[in-house]
């Protein structure tokens, strides 16, 4: 599947110059030379924009992660810490400033807090007595371009914390990075919002707008046509399914980080790790990233051979200037994609043996009927086997999750029997586990109090039994899976082997294709939160000639929605460009739930 091309004047160089020059005049408001202490987290997204290069240029002369089993870092007497706004931090902080002042350490400190500063992380220094001794600053990292179609807060904590402790932190800094995308490329004139998070942040760029002075009415020359901003909490059925795209078991197996990803030895054959960049400037990983995975192996095979015949043309060099050509311009290249065709050959290697360890093929089998909604009682079975022979991956619970949210809960007997075992296999001190499933809407008893035909609203689906509704209604699960064209997609259920459509992707897909939400007032209303659409055009009528779409996750999408909505380029011929609170795979989305 080909890759999606921003359009012309927009450049994403633009956005990460702008992250540049923030990080270097921050860098610079401490003077001479200094050391630069940055949370583990922020590595990856700074490589992204400003390499170790970029840092020596702008003063700093050691770097180090922050450890928080570290209490002395001996260095310069200039330090800056670079961390993300949380309370931990502040206290790994406050603790190694507070062991250097023990000892009688003179030092200057900054610490720069990303994506803004935060009232709580003062008064925790305040308390740990260490504000006093340093300056704050703050840094607001906004969306990283990882891809010419793909961008990034690299905000995991969002999802936990907006979705499961309702704390409205974050929202801020999502409008804010829609805002300064508007200054680059003009108000986008038609938005629309689907859920309850999304609503919020259009209200807080309205107010962001007025506040900075930014004009209001859209015009002609704004570059994004239409933002289609989604709530994750409107669809956890899936985060919850097994990828079947390269790109996203690739994430699964490895994890990919900013669009680098570390391979082991058993992918390349070396000691060491190796990084590699994954983005659509690698030819070869352009075209095979979101292709069904059994279709992988046929492309990277021919490749192999076209490889094989740049590598022959050397037999028929005659003269040493035909020599001299074809190592100064075909070899070094072919040497590159030899080099990449190994490392993606091996991976490839790398998951199907996992799958197999894993017994793979019977968990698909036990998923794909569980959101068709039959064989019930032989799902449960396995599930429960799953955990009698103390399976340690998180697929018995992810297959629990999604019986609970396509069948609008358990039955109670059902419910308590599946958790009893639970709790016998993994241990009674996940209790609490099952409390934050339950508490999220990902794992439901079925009361009897409910009154007959009003079942009890899930923050997860709509409503019990209503993802059938919905299903139906959008076509969802095809009828025939066998007619889904895996090797040449003809319906964004491939990324599933034809098993469900994202739900969001499809609610995008019915929006482009209706131009709008004439007719789909029964859908909306099923979905939480529902739809609303805010149309800035002209009173005049002019309309922006953009065709491009930017639709944007809030709580994180997963690479297979990514996958989806590049193929509705090919359907809609429109530019769709995707941006994201993070990118998260099912371990990392339950994860978050039960931290």
């Amino acid at each position: 599947m080909c890759g999606v091309l921003w359009p012309g004047k927009m450049d994403f160089q633009i956005v990460t110059q702008v992250l540049r020059d923030q990080l270097g005049h921050l860098l610079m408001t401490v003077s001479e030379e200094k050391d630069l202490v940055i949370d583990g987290e922020l590595t990856k997204p700074f490589d992204r924009f400003a390499g170790i290069s970029f840092l020596k240029q702008h003063g700093v002369e050691k770097i180090f992660k922050l450890d928080p089993t570290q209490k002395v870092i001996h260095g310069s007497e200039r330090r800056i810490y670079i961390v993300r706004a949380k309370m931990v931090m502040m206290k790994v902080i406050a603790d190694q400033i507070n062991a250097e002042l023990n000892r009688g350490d003179k030092r200057l400190y900054t610490i720069v807090l990303v994506p803004r500063k935060l009232e709580l992380c003062e008064m925790i220094l305040e308390c740990e007595g260490v504000l006093g001794y340093v300056t704050i600053e703050e840094l607001p990292l906004d969306l990283i371009p990882l891809d010419t179609d793909l961008m990034s807060l690299e905000l995991p904590d969002f999802f936990t914390s907006f979705y499961i402790d309702e704390d409205y932190t974050w929202i801020h800094t999502v409008a804010s990075s829609l805002v300064n995308l508007e200054n680059f490329f003009g108000i986008i004139p038609d938005v629309f919002c689907v859920g309850k998070g999304s609503k919020m942040v259009y209200e807080l760029m309205e107010s962001m707008r007025g506040l900075s002075g930014t004009p209001h009415p859209a015009d002609s020359k704004s570059q994004i046509g239409q933002l289609i901003l989604v709530d994750r909490n409107v669809d956890y059925v899936t985060p919850l399914c097994t990828p079947m795209t390269y790109e996203a078991l690739l994430d699964e197996r490895f994890k990919i980080e900013c669009s680098i990803i570390n391979f082991g030895q058993e992918v390349t054959g070396k000691t060491q790790d190796v990084k590699q960049l994954l983005t659509s400037q690698d030819e070869v990983y352009r075209v095979i990233r979101d292709r069904h995975f059994s279709n992988v192996f046929t492309y990277l095979s021919s490749k192999t051979k076209e490889l094989q015949t740049g590598y022959d043309k050397k037999k028929d060099l005659k003269t040493v200037g035909d020599m001299k050509n074809f190592v100064s311009n075909d070899l070094k290249d072919l040497k590159q994609q030899h080099r990449t065709l190994t490392y993606h050959i091996g991976a490839c290697e790398a998951i199907m043996k996992k799958k197999k360890s894993e017994d793979f093929e019977e968990y698909i089998k036990a998923e794909h009927s569980v959101l068709e909604g039959i064989e019930t009682k032989e799902n449960l079975t396995y599930i429960e086997d799953s955990l009698c022979k103390q399976v340690s991956s998180s697929s018995p619970l992810k297959l629990l999750c999604l019986l609970s949210l396509t069948q609008g809960g358990l039955v109670s007997s059902t419910y308590k029997s599946i958790t009893n075992q639970f709790l016998q296999s993994k241990g009674y001190e996940h209790m609490v586990d099952l409390y934050q499933l339950k508490r999220t809407g990902l794992l439901e008893e079925q009361t009897t109090s409910q009154t007959p035909g009003k079942p009890k609203s899930l923050p997860g689906i709509a409503k019990p039994s209503q993802f059938r509704t919905l299903a139906k209604k959008l076509n969802l699960i095809p009828k025939s899976p066998d007619d889904i064209n895996l090797r040449s997609p003809n319906d964004m259920s491939y990324v599933f082997s034809g098993a469900y459509t994202p739900l969001l992707c499809k609610v995008v897909e019915q929006i482009l294709e209706r131009g709008g939400l004439a007719g789909m007032e029964e859908i909306i209303k099923l979905l939480p939160g529902g739809i609303i659409r805010h149309d800035k055009t002209r009173p005049n009528g002019s309309k922006s000639k953009s065709d491009t779409v930017l639709v944007y996750f809030l709580g994180g999408c997963t690479f297979s929605e990514i996958a989806a909505l590049r193929y509705l380029v090919r359907q809609f011929s429109r530019k769709v460009v995707i941006a994201t609170t993070a990118i998260m795979t099912g371990d990392s989305f339950l994860k978050s739930v039960l931290q």
